[in-house]
């Protein structure tokens, strides 16, 4: 006799709906469920499964939440009845809040009559019943540990509603949406029905005697680096000659900076530190390295993180600098060898995670971003996954991590959704506008309760700021994303003013959270506050060249966060678009350029990093990216 693996001490459980409870006993044992002076009771069938529904439930607890038969009773004690939220997407909803830095940490407290769960559920071929995960009381030490913008979103969700909210972050970083829909809804769109066919094609081929694995393949990847040829050389020694290395560009991706491949590279940085840091342990911040290092200080090896390390490549690194490495003669000398064997490598930041400091101290310290020297050690050549990157533990399979990450929780009550997620596939922008609202649509056919909530993040501002309007894949994406709002009770949070160039990860996750509970506030429970920034609805052509532009959701008034509005562009008949004069007439935007004298389409914040692109509501948020045509590019 036992529940079902997401029932456990301390969970919430939605309120106000028909509350489904499933677990198993023995083949046709009858089982009673008690909640909150509710009962029910029904048979488990002959594979010892039960199911059943409690009658809707006020918000309240705790409570005890039992199941009883001939076999034995259990009793799961401090259950909460309130609203459940599925946090879900790749690693900007998996990003734990204490990797945000310590200036956020102050956010984390004690709110007992929040929960959190983290489904840390494998990939693995086949449909999975088992959630792999806690359900814990929200404290200042699990907060820091939990998604940052779950966190945030629960935060602000209980102080509108007091009442008792439940968060389930069920994310994984780097993940395509390809991998969370269901393989019966992926085979209704074609793009889709190629992947499955392609994938069981390749995990179930007869002349394999086991299914083709990732692990496996980058398991060979970690014998490729056998020696550490730079280290026999001196690189990692304090006063190594490195003046003839060349110079990069701290943080970045080396295939950025003009080295297109894979492999092992050298970094060397050096300075002094301020005299009465001497006699004191110093910390060594790097922020985040892709995928793997080794790091030296003077010599002496500081700290390393390699393949033992899920998601090595997005951790921040913090070392420790012993006092006794450091000399009278104040030179610390920096040594980092960075391996990448697929995808992209570098030191990645971001900027403001790279310095040295005393230990425990909050002074800025000593910044690192900038210019170091590097030497490539090993040139592997440019190494791409192979067509087993689709294989049977690989969390980018198509339908897998519905199979093992959603399955499991079906049909636990919940009120909504929340969805992060989107970088996994910049370049797919016209398929992402298909699947996406698919996926919607199949988790709310698996969950059985109709359309409930779902509301999303469209992606932050990252990579170099244009110089002059340029085709873009991650605009192109946000519009896939904005295009979703057609469907019934969806909402969206505009991201597009708190990216960062340099960190596909950026910290500012109080915005994110804030933002979605103002939609879901707004949109779901009637608050009277706008649910989201400006959404562009039409434009019209004036005399004179003028382009005037209309908006939905302008609130209290369009406003412009600093002296003018910047990127808006215009395009006449050659489609060629040039930056151009906006203004805010009333609840519009006219737009000009002389350079477009006769304009067919306008375009706000159209790059993958409009850097600076300040069009708000008079309520804090900000405008969603748009274009006005549909040409190319």
């Amino acid at each position: 006799m036992k529940f079902a693996s997401v029932f456990q001490d301390r969970a919430v459980l939605q309120h106000g709906l028909p509350l489904p409870v499933w677990g198993t006993a023995r083949p046709g044992e009858k089982v009673v469920v008690r909640l909150a002076g509710a009962e029910s009771s029904t048979t488990a069938d002959a594979r010892g499964e039960w199911f059943l529904r409690l009658p809707p439930l006020a918000p309240g607890g705790p409570f005890e939440l039992s199941v009883a038969g001939d076999s034995g009773a259990i009793v799961l004690q401090d259950i909460l009845l309130g609203d459940v939220w599925i946090c879900s997407g790749q690693s900007n909803m998996e990003w734990k809040l204490e990797l945000c830095g310590p200036e956020w940490l102050g956010d984390a407290c004690d709110q007992p009559r929040i929960r959190i769960l983290t489904v840390a559920s494998p990939a693995l071929l086949g449909k999975t019943g088992e959630v792999f995960g806690e359900w814990r009381e929200c404290t200042r030490e699990t907060l820091a540990s939990f998604s940052a913008v779950a966190g945030y979103f629960a935060a602000e969700l209980h102080r509108a509603l007091d009442l008792p909210i439940g968060v389930i972050c069920n994310a994984l970083g780097g993940t395509r949406i390809q991998a969370w829909i269901s393989r019966e809804s992926l085979v209704q769109d074609p793009a889709g029905r190629e992947e499955v066919a392609f994938y069981e094609s390749r995990v179930w081929r007869s002349d394999i005697s086991a299914p083709l694995t990732f692990a496996g393949w980058e398991k060979s990847m970690e014998a490729r680096d056998s020696e550490n040829r730079g280290l026999a050389r001196g690189w990692a020694s304090r006063d190594h000659d490195d003046a003839a290395w060349p110079f990069m560009e701290i943080p970045s991706l080396w295939q950025n900076c003009g080295h297109p491949h894979s492999g092992v590279f050298w970094f060397r940085k050096s300075m002094e530190i301020p005299g009465h840091w001497l006699g004191a342990p110093l910390e060594l911040s790097l922020g985040a390295i892709d995928k793997h290092d080794e790091t030296w200080v003077n010599g002496r090896s500081v700290g390393s993180m390699g393949w033992e390390t899920p998601n090595a490549w997005c951790t921040h690194r913090s070392y420790h600098i012993p006092a006794d490495l450091v000399g009278p003669d104040r030179k610390i000398s920096i040594a980092v060898r960075a391996r990448s064997h697929v995808h992209g490598g570098g030191m990645t930041g971001p900027e403001k995670l790279l310095f040295v400091r005393p230990e425990g101290s909050e002074e800025d310290g000593i910044p690192l971003a900038g210019p170091w020297r590097y030497e490539v050690e090993q040139d592997w050549g440019l190494v791409l996954p192979p067509e087993i990157e689709w294989g049977a533990d690989n969390p980018n399979s198509p339908h897998i991590l519905f199979d093992n990450r959603i399955a499991p929780l079906l049909p636990y009550g919940i009120r909504g959704a929340i969805w992060y997620q989107g970088e996994g596939n910049a370049g797919e922008a016209s398929l992402y506008a298909r699947l996406f609202p698919l996926m919607i649509r199949d988790w709310r056919r698996a969950w059985g309760q109709g359309d409930f909530p779902f509301h999303f993040v469209q992606l932050a501002n990252y990579l170099s700021p244009p110089e002059k309007p340029v085709p873009s894949q991650w605009a192109a994406l946000r519009e896939a994303q904005l295009a979703t709002l057609s469907l019934p009770r969806t909402g969206m949070a505009v991201a597009i003013d708190i990216g960062e160039s340099l960190d596909i990860h950026p910290k500012n996750k109080r915005d994110v959270g804030r933002r979605l509970a103002q939609s879901v506030l707004s949109e779901s429970f009637g608050f009277p506050i706008v649910p989201t920034g400006p959404i562009f609805e039409r434009m019209t052509i004036e005399p004179g060249g003028r382009v005037r532009c209309f908006f939905r959701h302008v609130g209290s008034g369009l406003v412009a966060k600093g002296d003018r509005l910047r990127h808006f562009a215009l395009a006449g008949k050659d489609r060629m678009f040039h930056w151009a004069d906006a203004a805010i007439e009333g609840s519009t935007v006219v737009v000009s350029s002389e350079a477009a004298p006769e304009p067919m389409a306008v375009r706000y914040a159209w790059a993958d990093n409009p850097e600076g692109c300040n069009l708000f509501n008079k309520d804090g948020l900000p405008a969603s990216p748009f274009r006005s045509d549909s040409w190319a590019g």
